[in-house]
């Protein structure tokens, strides 16, 4: 994408919803760090609780539903870091007011306004947590909305990288669409994956799934699932389209069978809550014998 990453381990979206702990989480050894969901507007998200462990699974059911201080305050935060050298990529939506038929603009508001302040953007179309979000990932909208942030790149004076984050949970034939959209809107790539609306297999006992309700599921459970996806995507996307690999990663190994799958960078999340920070020292260490399989 045109930027030297020191190394390919990156922190996901979601941690960092407003730009407040890059420089301090830049600590602990991520290549890059992606900042958001970001929306035009600040909303408080869901109803609390919003946020459970799945303890026996090491996985994670969260459904925050973007909740975040707006782009105008991430962009104040920006302007003022102090390290220049950190990768940062902004990961924009919609807010949750903004019907679909509108929800270009809101992306678009976004991108103006994080354009000179970070390195990549990440479009979120797949959180499941957003009522009707998903529904963007169908073809037309989706490649209208791509479109519409590549003519706004190209008419800035440096351009940006822009990525698709896609849901685990879309068919071959949905995949087949992405895979069209990238090729047709000349993007630079995909993050796959977002988190899962699945519920199987699980170890946690089925009344405690239930009782906690929606949300997108993340950890080692979405581990198999993220692999697939990417495997799928780098088997039809044209040569020099990036993938990043997320979902599952909580071992050096899960980060080279993404890179094996196809993926040129990862990102972790999950991982990190029940590994603890090591585990981005652990991941780098191993890579530096990594050969592609």
């Amino acid at each position: 994408m045109g930027l030297k990453f020191p190394n390919p381990v990156g922190l996901a979206a979601g941690f960092d919803k407003d730009g407040k702990y890059f420089e301090t989480m830049s600590h602990l050894g991520f290549g890059f760090i992606e900042i958001g969901t970001v929306t035009p507007l600040s909303q408080d998200g869901n109803p609390q609780p919003r946020l459970f462990r799945l303890i026996e699974d090491e996985g994670i059911i969260n459904r925050m539903g973007f909740n975040n201080e707006g782009v105008e305050a991430m962009c104040r935060r920006l302007r003022n870091k102090k390290n220049t050298k950190i990768i940062i990529g902004g990961n924009i939506g919609k807010n949750k007011l903004t019907a679909n038929e509108s929800a270009t603009d809101d992306y678009l508001k976004c991108f103006n306004a994080l354009h000179d302040l970070v390195d990549y953007f990440v479009v979120n179309v797949s959180s499941p947590n957003t009522p009707g979000l998903r529904d963007l990932q169908e073809k037309e909208p989706l490649t209208r909305l791509l479109q519409t942030l590549v003519i706004a790149n190209k008419s800035k004076s440096i351009q940006r990288p822009i990525l698709l984050k896609i849901a685990p949970d879309l068919t071959n034939t949905q995949l087949d669409d992405i895979i069209d959209i990238v090729k047709e809107t000349q993007i630079e790539g995909v993050i796959g994956t977002n988190t899962t609306i699945a519920r199987d297999p699980l170890s946690t006992p089925e009344a405690k799934i239930v009782a906690i309700g929606n949300g997108g599921l993340s950890g080692k459970p979405l581990k198999g699932r993220s692999t697939e996806v990417i495997r799928y995507l780098a088997n039809g996307l044209e040569k020099g389209k990036l993938i990043i690999g997320v979902g599952g990663i909580s071992s050096a190994d899960d980060a080279i069978e993404k890179l094996n799958a196809g993926a040129s960078l990862i990102q972790v999340y999950s991982g990190l809550i029940y590994e603890g920070p090591n585990l981005v020292k652990q991941i780098n260490k191993s890579l530096i014998h990594y050969k592609s399989a």
